[in-house]
């Protein structure tokens, strides 16, 4: 099914074969059959059953059993046979029946035809988040590529996936999946998500792909039968904390990090809350795993972690003891502006009161660098002058901000469509990385809810409970829907349809208008972070690009209107404002040239991109 693209993920692997371990982990095809690798250092014997035969594999160094069968082909299904106990391989490639049914033999041939695709640079990505299961009608990789043309058309650079890897039953965010080598079958299996991510790469859309290697899911997981995945001693919110200190754990994950880059022909990885993941080892893993990734021939691939950190020991390169990853989710830019639009002031968002946390996440990605957090009762986060703006990726919205609210609701259900305006407009003029959430760009109301499709009933018992809980300790009012209900997981499915009707269809026009001038003007927008200034009181924000300033972005920070003072030198010409009634504005209030002498009533929330003259 993938045809190899010219790396080899399994030559990769230096450190395998100088102890004479086995190189590849799971089922592999070979010429008369498959082998099959199995790390299970605490059963004294494994078998494979396959094609109506127990062929039992031959123990070897390291806590691995190795063997082969003859006769296998592409698509059989097999069981693994612990001491007797018939499980699913914990490096199965295919979950064709569910977490519950047999492992499949993977063919990994595919036609690719991106041979010619190379992604633009990181700094110049604009990021479409997307769930799979509620992107499309279906909620399939097939139906999700009827929509990329879409997206193409609209100036987005990459597609952003949240987790794919197989989880119970349907219905998921993907957070608690199992088994990390599969693609969720119901959402197409390892050979939709290949022809989706082609799909993607024949429309100039980079892939970044949601990976989840600091907790497994509660249900379906078998990996603690099979040796010591997990650490007896550290706990993470979802769970127990997997044992990084040993090797074949840590080989299991940097291998499942090189086989989506390799073979599924991945442009990047967001790694889900690294802060989780705890590693006592000299070389930590995500210091081995960003080292091994650029020790990939041929691609330039990103590692993008999510951390709650503000750490930019994640970000600095590792000739100077960094870690080399690439661009950090940074929340500050989000928290100040929902802190600003909405006013909402519980949970986090109270360490977000002032307006300088806006101007300093715009400038530099964190506000908090070395300050006492309020919510957290800590000091957080460090300096961070030495990154570039590409080291930062920000949002207004994203899964967990919508989805970890009580009601689901999104930023446009909260605040005026002036205040939605604006807010597009300072996240896709920030130097930083911009990422968008699904349905964002016309505008969508519908909710995005926490949903999971758990089978046993004490299981969902505790889920609601502990979301009720996590909910009203941040300070969210309400009863949220219930997540394991079908109904739940269907009221998020997004409806792209209603562009045809306004005010989505403004909104969109907004969203290509800024993305379009995003691309014209990305070495101006992303070559130095900005110079920010706040006048009239701290009422208006004025953000100065590049070298030499000459790309002012101006923005109204007040829910009424103002006739603010402006620090202007020379003259300058307007190139977008918020009035424009085709982005749906109520009229232009400013005059096609605007210099210090000019006295202009600023509405609510209004804002104005301006070029040097």
């Amino acid at each position: 099914m993938f045809r190899e693209s010219g790396l080899d993920v399994h030559r990769l692997l230096p450190s395998a074969a100088a102890m004479g371990l086995p190189n590849r982990l799971g089922a592999t095809l070979t010429d008369s059959g498959a082998t099959f690798v199995v790390w299970s250092p605490i059963a004294s014997r494994v078998a494979v059953e396959t094609r109506g035969r127990v062929v039992e594999l031959q123990p070897g160094r390291g806590g691995y059993h190795e063997g082969s069968v003859e006769g296998v082909r592409a698509g059989d299904t097999y069981w693994l046979h612990l001491d007797g106990r018939r499980r699913p391989d914990p490096v199965s490639r295919s979950q064709p029946r569910g977490i519950d049914g047999p492992s499949a033999v993977l063919d990994t041939s595919f036609a690719w035809t991106d041979a010619g695709f190379t992604p633009p640079p990181l700094a110049h990505w604009s990021i479409y988040e997307l769930h799979i299961g509620t992107f499309t009608a279906t909620g399939t990789f097939e139906s999700a590529v009827e929509e990329l043309d879409r997206l193409a058309e609209l100036g987005i650079d990459a597609v952003e996936v949240m987790p794919i890897n197989q989880f119970v039953g349907t219905r998921g965010w993907g957070y608690d999946g199992v088994f990390c080598y599969a693609a969720q079958d119901s959402y197409g299996g390892p050979a939709g998500f290949a022809a989706f991510v082609d799909a993607c790469h024949a429309r100039g859309l980079a892939v970044v792909l949601d990976v989840v290697y600091n907790h497994l899911g509660p249900e379906g997981n078998v990996l603690s039968e099979f040796g010591p995945y997990f650490a007896s001693d550290r706990e993470t919110p979802w769970g127990p904390a997997l044992d990084f200190s040993c090797a074949a754990v840590r080989r299991y994950f940097i291998d499942n990090a090189l086989m989506w880059l390799d073979e599924f022909h991945v442009d990047a990885l967001r790694l889900d809350a690294v802060q989780a993941i705890i590693d006592p080892s000299p070389e930590s893993f995500l210091a081995e795993l960003s080292r091994r990734v650029a020790e990939l021939d041929g691609r330039r691939c990103y590692l993008m972690p999510e951390s709650d950190a503000n750490d930019p020991n994640l970000l600095r390169p590792r000739s100077v003891g960094g870690l080399g990853m690439d661009s950090v989710w940074a929340d500050d830019f989000h928290h100040a502006l929902h802190r600003l639009l909405t006013g909402e002031d519980f949970g986090y968002y109270a360490d977000y009161r002032e307006r300088h946390h806006l101007v300093d996440a715009i400038a530099g990605g964190f506000s908090y660098t070395g300050q006492p957090s309020v919510y957290r009762k800590r000091i957080v986060g460090e300096p961070a002058d030495d990154l570039p703006p590409s080291a930062f990726t920000v949002c207004v919205q994203n899964h967990d901000q919508v989805g970890n609210r009580a009601d689901g609701a999104r930023l446009g259900t909260l605040v005026s469509p002036a205040a939605q305006r604006l807010a597009s407009a300072l996240l896709l003029t920030t130097p930083h990385v911009p990422l968008m959430f699904m349905g964002q760009e016309y505008g969508e109301t519908r909710p995005f809810h926490f949903f999971v499709d758990y089978r046993r009933p004490e299981l969902r018992e505790r889920v609601r409970a502990a979301r009720r809980r996590e909910l009203a300790e941040f300070g969210y009012e309400g009863t949220p829907p219930d997540p394991d209900l079908p109904e739940t997981y269907e009221a998020c499915r997004i409806d792209p349809s209603v562009v045809t009707m306004s005010p989505h269809r403004e909104r969109l026009a907004l969203y290509r208008r800024l993305l379009g001038l995003r691309h014209e003007y990305a070495d101006t927008l992303v070559r130095c972070a900005p110079r920010c200034v706040l006048l009239d009181e701290e009422r208006v924000l004025q953000v100065h690009f590049g070298t030499d300033g000459c790309l002012l972005l101006i923005a109204s920070l007040e829910p009424e209107e103002r006739t603010p003072r402006l620090d202007l030198d020379g003259s300058w010409h307007v190139v977008l404002e918020s009035g424009d009634s085709e982005l749906g504005g109520e009229g232009s209030f400013l005059p096609a040239t605007l210099d210090a002498e000019v006295s202009v009533r600023w509405p609510a929330y209004s804002f104005a991109l301006l070029r040097r003259t």
